[in-house]
């Protein structure tokens, strides 16, 4: 390719001067070929004049794809090729695509800047952030972002989900960030917002409306597929995506708001403002904004989820794939959960009984410790009453027993069940002496007693104990008698002194 200094030469030397192209050619040490081409490019350019188009075999058609992108812009290369073909169309598709390019009209929008006033708007937009693995589930991790239309200070809060209850959190806790509320707030049509709408007219959500009516400020859903309308909060997003977000690591939701907390500070208040690159959007707001937005109201909305629940005959209450405890005494009873994203609480009537940490895992059980020491208390104050019978009378030292097996077995009918058999074979002197030595030893177990009762039958070389059968007679299988020492009937062989003298 010639440079353009020759070009130039050579065009003076055949304009100017009025050289034959074979006497440059001799001169300059250049082809012929790149004479002409040089002498025949446009003047201005130092491109050569294009040579005329080939005729193509779509040509005959381009008025009929003109007509019909005209009537259906957005019509497909593959469809119109199939149409063409019908029309006695021999080409491929890569021919139409080529052909349709140039001739699609354009609908690229014009789009005016938005100025707005200072505490007038803010956007508000939500930016997933792809899926998180906690214990055995998976959330999808969101961000909700809020962007103030002047100063384009910024709010940001990961969740765990976008639902209703955390749209309104975000809301909540971007205007407690700000000390204040704008006087409209841009949105998308997500159904936090909007349930339904037929052009401009709009069934807002109640939930929204009742936020809207407790801050006091307008809701300004965009028009449908109209996101460039917010595009502040937009922009916002793409931001927080390349600046925070990139290559970063986490371990918990906490440390990752924490993390974007310090981010929102440190990073984008200190970038320039927009309008004014003297000046730093942490400035602007507070110099310039923050005294523009409305108070906030004397008491924060209340943005928990509230659901009916009861129990069934275990101490635990199930919510969104997890247990948590209640008091053994709300067993059964109609109670209703009040859930935030950190925390659960549950109520009898107006009265709480109970409150946990949230828990994001799945089939966890989230344990009161108190309740569990109530419900032991409660288990061990029932089988007090329950073994005032055979086993109790005979073997005194069961009680004790009872209260060092318990939190192992976690139930009295494994306990006494077996126990009861072992009386009636082996007796209550070598049973209360077994259930000594057991509690000596610290070992309160069932199979540890009939060890200790089998091993004294070995060593005193008794018989092996039989089972009474009883089949015949049923009513005397729960029949006892309490037992007491045979020592009170000695007095009735012993005559008194008087007796003997006579």
């Amino acid at each position: 390719m010639l440079a353009a200094e020759t070009v130039a030469e050579i065009r003076r030397l055949h304009y100017a001067e009025h050289w034959k192209v074979g006497t440059i050619a001799a001169q300059l040490g250049v082809h012929p070929d790149a004479i002409r081409r040089a002498v025949n490019r446009e003047p201005g350019t130092l491109r050569s004049r294009r040579r005329p188009p080939r005729p193509r075999q779509i040509d005959p058609f381009v008025p009929w794809l003109i007509e019909t992108l005209e009537r259906y812009p957005r019509l497909r290369a593959t469809v119109l090729h199939r149409m063409l073909r019908e029309r006695g169309f021999a080409g491929g598709v890569a021919q139409v695509r080529r052909a349709v390019g140039p001739l699609r009209p354009s609908h690229r929008q014009a789009f005016v800047r938005l100025d707005c006033l200072a505490g007038e708007a803010a956007q508000v937009d939500w930016a997933d952030f792809g899926r998180v693995t906690i214990g055995r589930a998976q959330w999808r991790l969101s961000a909700f972002l809020m962007t103030l239309c002047y100063s384009r200070a910024l709010y940001v809060e990961f969740f765990l989900e976008q639902s209703l209850s955390n749209f309104l959190r975000g809301h909540v806790r971007a205007f407690e960030h700000f000390t204040g509320v704008t006087r409209q707030v841009a949105t998308d049509n997500l159904r936090s917002v909007v349930l339904e709408r037929r052009g401009d007219q709009i069934r807002f959500h109640p939930r929204y409306l009742e936020l809207a009516g407790h801050y006091c400020f307008e809701p300004r859903p965009c028009h449908v597929r109209a996101s460039y309308e917010k595009g502040r909060v937009e922009r916002s997003v793409r931001f927080l995506r390349d600046s925070f977000f990139a290559a970063r690591s986490f371990t918990t939701l906490a440390a990752l708001n924490e993390s974007v907390r310090r981010w929102t500070a440190e990073v984008a208040g200190a970038r320039p403002w927009a309008d004014d690159a003297s000046r730093t959007v942490a400035q602007v707001f507070a110099e310039d904004e923050c005294a523009r937005l409305l108070a906030l109201p004397q008491h924060r909305l209340d943005t928990s989820d509230r659901f009916p629940v009861r129990s069934g005959k275990t101490p635990w209450v199930r919510f969104d794939r997890n247990d948590y405890s209640i008091p053994p005494g709300s067993v059964g009873k109609q109670l209703t959960l009040i859930a935030t994203d950190t925390e659960i609480r549950l109520c009898d009537g107006a009265t709480e009984i109970a409150r946990h940490a949230r828990c994001f895992g799945r089939g966890q059980r989230v344990t009161d410790p108190a309740h569990i020491q109530a419900l032991l208390a409660q288990k061990r104050g029932a089988a007090a009453s329950a073994i005032d019978s055979a086993l109790r009378l005979a073997v005194p030292e069961i009680a004790a027993f009872l209260d060092a097996a318990f939190p192992r077995y976690r139930s009295i009918a494994l306990l006494t069940t077996p126990l009861t058999r072992l009386l009636g074979l082996y007796g209550a002197e070598a049973l209360r002496a077994a259930v000594s030595e057991a509690l000596t030893r610290d070992t309160p177990t069932v199979a540890s007693v009939e060890y200790l009762l089998e091993k004294h039958r070995r060593e005193t070389q008794r018989r092996p104990p039989l089972p009474v059968d009883l089949s015949d007679r049923p009513e005397l299988a729960a029949f006892h008698v309490r037992p007491h020492s045979l020592s009170a009937y000695d007095h009735l062989a012993d005559a008194p002194e008087e007796d003997v003298d006579e």
